[in-house]
């Protein structure tokens, strides 16, 4: 019997980029900055310079040394036990990441078969059953079942169910 499916984003759900961003932009600038300071902005107006996001995002390095976010590992194992996990990232965005990527995959998920790990410019195409995203524009063209991972720029978006952390996603799937 087939198992059902799930895609999972990387940026924002397996990694913490959040954290990392403000970790970079705090010692670049010698700031304070703290997730609360984040909460309920855009991405586009989350930190004071304007555009370091994209900065950041497009510097060599970057994606290759993200923190792991916080039960991810685990999490991923117990849901493969059950599903056909994809790992999937709108990577062509930022080109220089798919090498940093692909190797922090393997660095930290090494169990994700790299037949299941799509690094591609638009999520539209993907049909899994479920998907696991920190963006609406990323789960509200999706057919299947959509969960929003909570994060600084979406937390006033209502039409998705949500998992404030991993925790919360293996109860969405009632798994223990």
């Amino acid at each position: 019997m087939k198992k059902e499916s799930i895609a999972i984003d990387m940026d924002g759900v397996m990694a913490d980029v959040e954290t990392h961003f403000l970790n970079w932009y705090n010692k670049e600038y010698q700031d304070k900055l703290t997730h609360e300071d984040l909460k309920g902005k855009t991405e586009a107006k989350a930190f004071p310079v304007k555009g370091i996001i994209r900065k950041y995002a497009n510097t060599p390095g970057f994606f290759g040394t993200v923190p792991v976010m916080d039960g991810a590992v685990e999490a991923v194992k117990k849901l493969q036990e059950k599903y056909d996990v994809y790992v999937v990232s709108a990577a062509m965005e930022f080109p220089k990441s798919l090498i940093e990527k692909r190797n922090w995959l393997q660095n930290h998920f090494p169990f994700i078969d790299w037949r299941n790990i799509v690094l591609c410019g638009n999520k539209h195409i993907i049909k899994t059953h479920y998907m696991i995203d920190d963006h609406p524009k990323n789960l509200d063209p999706f057919k299947g079942e959509t969960l929003l991972f909570e994060a600084f720029h979406n937390l006033k978006v209502k039409n998705h169910s949500r998992a404030k952390n991993w925790d919360d996603v293996l109860h969405f799937f009632e798994i223990d």
